[in-house]
């Protein structure tokens, strides 16, 4: 598997895990399930952060030529 195909793929499974996430929330009951679900979307916002992180090294310096 090709590197833009690795960070296609885990984009898509970090957007299936927003929307999973953004489901329970709504469907959480009281307010301790509703921290539950923000703390793992803490969590999850980490992830997205080091994958844009990981996609800026990996992508060529647009000031560069």
């Amino acid at each position: 598997m090709s590197e833009p195909e690795a960070s296609t793929e885990r984009l898509e499974s970090l957007l299936d895990r927003l929307e999973d996430t953004r489901r329970r929330l709504e469907e959480a009951e009281d307010s301790q399930a509703a921290v539950d679900v923000l703390k793992d979307l803490v969590d999850l916002a980490k992830e997205v952060q080091a994958e844009i992180e990981r996609q800026r090294r990996g992508a060529p310096d647009a000031r560069a030529g």
